[in-house]
C-alpha cells in the first residue's frame, strides 16, 4: 500500500541540506510542522512552517527538553489510519495524521568525542523526543515514513515525485529498519560512555553497535559475500581507524585478516619494526634502530612467501622505503615470472604524497 504523504515533521540536529528536502516537500503541498532551530532556519529560507506548540498547544520547555512528547505528536504518528477506534480518537482528539517524520539525534558520540567532555555535556546530548519519534514512526511504518539521515533524503523525494507524492511499502519498510538500527546503536552508545565513567567493568548488560565502513570483495572464500564494519568512537588505534589510501578494486575479508595479523603484531614494538604476514602466518618480523633495515630483515626472513602478502610498519613510509619495498619484490617477482612489484596491503602510521605516487 503506497501512503500520500500530506503532513511532515522535521526537526534535525544535523542540518546538512534540510532546507532543500522542506523545499522540494512544500513544493509537492505538504504541511511542515518544525521545531526550535530546524524551524527557525526553515522561515529563514522562505518556507512555512507550523510550529511545534502551535500543534501541541504547549510551548517548548526545560531549555528544549521537552517540546515533541505529546499525544497530538505521538498519537499522530502511532494512530492506525485503517482501525475505526483508532480514527475515531483521532477525531476526538483534535489529532492530525502526520506521514512522514525527519529526525536526527543529538550529536552524542561526537559530543563525548571531544576533549574536555563533561559529564554534563554528555547528558544534555542524550536526545530523548527524537528517539521517540523514530521509534513511533518507525513502529508505524505502515502508514509513515521515517527519515533519520541526510543521505536518505533524495530517495524520498524521487519517489514521491514519481509515485503521485507517495511513498511505497518497500521504502517504509527500509528506512524503518534504519530507523531501529540508528535508535538502538544511539542507546548503546550511551550505556557505553555511562559503564567506561564508572568504571564498570562487567557491566550486567553489555551492547556493541556497529557501522559498516565498506562492502568487501568477497567473504573468505570466493563464493561468500561480506562486510566490513567498525566500532565507532573505539579510542584504540585499529585497522578499523585507518584509511584506505589507494586500491584498484575493493579489499577482501582476507586482506583484513592479514592486515590485522600484520598491524596488531608490529604495534607490539617502540622499536622500528616491520612485519610481512601471509594467510594469517608471519613470513618475517623484525626490528632495528633503521626502519630501512628493519624492512630488509622481514622481508627476507621468507621471500617466497612474502610474494603477494602485508606489508606492516610502525614507522613513516617515505619515498626511500616505499622505492627499497617495491625493488625487493620486483626482484622476487621477476624471478618468478610474475612480472614485478605485488603487495596486497601495505599499512603504516603515514605515507608522504611521493611515497604514494610512488607505490
Amino acid at each position: 500500500m503506497d501512503v500520500k504523504v500530506k503532513t511532515a515533521l522535521i526537526s534535525v540536529s544535523d542540518k546538512t541540506s534540510v532546507v532543500e528536502f522542506a523545499q522540494e516537500l512544500s513544493a509537492m503541498g505538504v504541511k511542515i510542522i518544525s521545531t526550535g532551530g530546524t524551524a527557525k532556519q526553515l522561515n529563514q529560507a522562505g518556507i512555512d512552517v507550523v510550529a511545534i506548540d502551535t500543534v501541541t498547544s504547549f510551548p517548548e520547555m526545560m531549555d528544549g527538553r521537552v517540546k515533541t512528547l505529546h499525544p497530538k505528536i505521538h498519537g499522530g504518528l502511532l494512530g492506525l489510519r485503517d482501525k475505526d477506534t483508532h480514527v475515531a480518537a483521532m477525531n476526538e482528539h483534535s489529532i492530525e495524521p502526520i506521514d512522514l517524520v525527519c529526525v536526527n539525534l543529538y550529536p552524542f558520540e561526537q559530543t563525548i568525542a571531544k576533549e574536555g567532555c563533561t559529564l554534563e555535556d554528555a547528558i544534555e546530548n542524550i536526545d530523548i523526543g527524537g528517539p521517540s519519534m523514530l521509534r513511533s514512526a518507525a513502529k508505524n511504518h505502515k502508514f509513515v515514513t521515517v527519515v533519520t539521515s541526510p543521505c536518505q533524503y533524495e530517495k524520498v523525494l524521487t519517489q514521491l515525485k514519481e509515485n503521485d507524492g507517495c511513498v511505497g511499502r518497500q521504502l517504509r519498510s527500509d528506512l524503518a529498519r534504519a530507523a531501529f538500527s540508528l535508535t538502538a546503536s544511539y542507546d548503546a552508545a550511551i550505556s557505553r560512555y555511562l559503564n567506561n565513567r564508572a568504571s564498570d567493568e562487567y557491566p550486567q548488560r553489555v551492547s556493541l553497535a556497529f557501522s559498516k565502513t565498506a562492502d568487501l570483495r568477497y567473504g573468505e572464500n570466493p563464493h561468500q559475500t561480506a562486510a566490513f564494519y567498525k566500532m565507532p568512537q573505539s579510542i584504540e588505534t585499529a585497522v578499523s581507524s585507518g584509511e584506505l589510501i589507494e586500491g584498484g578494486r575493493a579489499i577482501s575479508f582476507n586482506n583484513l585478516m592479514d592486515t590485522n595479523a600484520a598491524f596488531e603484531l608490529v604495534k607490539e614494538f617502540d622499536e622500528p619494526a616491520a612485519v610481512v604476514v601471509k594467510h594469517m602466518n608471519p613470513c618475517g618480523c623484525a626490528i632495528d634502530e633503521d626502519i630501512y633495515e628493519a624492512y630488509r630483515k622481514a622481508y627476507e626472513g621468507d621471500v617466497i612467501s612474502a610474494f603477494g602478502g602485508i606489508i606492516a610498519l610502525n614507522r613513516p613510509v617515505d619515498e626511500k622505503l616505499a622505492q627499497t619495498i617495491m625493488e625487493s619484490y620486483s626482484r622476487f617477482g621477476k624471478a618468478r615470472g610474475a612480472g614485478g612489484f605485488f603487495a596486497e596491503v601495505i599499512t603504516a602510521p603515514s605515507f608522504n604524497p611521493q611515497a604514494i605516487e610512488l607505490i
